[in-house]
């Protein structure tokens, strides 16, 4: 396994001295944050463009993979996180056009893995969205085939705010959809699983990696804390949830052990990947990477 990290929340500092530190500081792998480089979504730890793939050529590919190379440290997958299934038809095809060209800037730098969502339109009932899914995805898919890439859904559900609710922002969260999902495409798609987002919707962690272990191609070190107080208060239908809470690993009710266990007996040999959405540790540089020394110290024992 890799251990690496998520560069999105370094939004304002060159990919090179991410890459720099991540790999002075015992890491061996970075997604790369691949928004638009006009920076029009500013979702939290979303925005972040540190590969403006538009029009990524070969040259300049090959120098970004070689800087991080030489830093000691490669690319797991190029991130970029939307919602492809947005029921607005102009926006949609906005983000659909740069998740293509996402797509095939990773083929052009010899990644073999782009991780989006699947998208989801929270109004629409599961049934419907996958109905929207399997016609809007069909030419995606086909151009990671085309382009020697393989599409890595996560996992979440991508509600955690009022105009998510009810439905959420992304389909692909459940094992039901999961299981479409690749009864659709098969192994020309894969999961980039996300543990956390299995603790507070109640779903064994350990039974979904043993049915699902042999698709995850990438997988994100995420915990999440459930705040005991807030779900007295508002309850688990409470409109945007708010008593789920996004920590660094360790410092959640994520059971780390089990988790690499099960990893493990599933055979799986790939990146793990922190996923920094703590608040306690952001504002600042110095604060995220303080962030990203705990989870790594809490993971590193069981990366081999």
């Amino acid at each position: 396994m890799q251990l690496g990290l998520l560069t999105a929340p370094f939004e304002d500092t060159p990919l090179t001295e991410v890459a720099a530190w991540a790999g002075a500081n015992g890491f061996s792998a970075v997604e790369v944050a691949c928004w638009p480089a006009a920076g029009s979504d500013r979702r939290r730890y979303a925005g972040t463009s540190h590969i403006d793939v538009a029009g990524l050529t070969r040259t300049k590919a090959e120098e970004s993979t070689g800087a991080l190379a030489e830093r000691g440290v490669t690319i797991s997958g190029l991130g970029y996180y939307p919602n492809p299934l947005h029921a607005d038809a102009g926006h949609r095809e906005a983000l659909l056009g740069h998740l293509m060209q996402v797509i095939s800037a990773a083929g052009t730098m010899g990644v073999s893995i782009v991780t989006p969502f699947l998208g989801d339109v929270e109004k629409l009932t599961a049934d419907e969205n996958w109905t929207r899914a399997t016609g809007i995805f069909a030419p995606v898919v086909a151009h990671a085939q085309d382009s020697g890439v393989r599409l890595c859904f996560e996992n979440c559900p991508m509600i955690f705010s009022h105009d998510e609710w009810p439905g959420g922002h992304n389909i692909a969260y459940s094992p039901k959809i999961w299981r479409r999902i690749l009864g659709e495409w098969g192994d020309t798609v894969g999961m980039n699983f996300d543990p956390s987002h299995l603790v507070w919707q109640m779903i064994d962690i350990g039974r979904f990696i043993r049915e699902f272990g042999p698709h995850m191609a990438h997988v994100h070190a995420k915990d999440v804390m459930i705040d005991r107080d807030g779900l007295y208060e508002n309850g688990v239908m409470s409109d945007g949830m708010g008593w789920q809470i996004p920590r660094l690993c360790g410092l959640g009710d994520g059971d780390w052990p089990v988790f690499f266990s099960e990893l493990y007996r599933v055979g799986y040999d790939g990146p793990v990947i922190i996923e920094h959405e703590d608040r306690i540790f952001e504002g600042s540089d110095d604060k995220v990477k303080r962030g990203f020394l705990l989870a790594r110290d809490v993971l590193r024992p069981f990366i081999r």
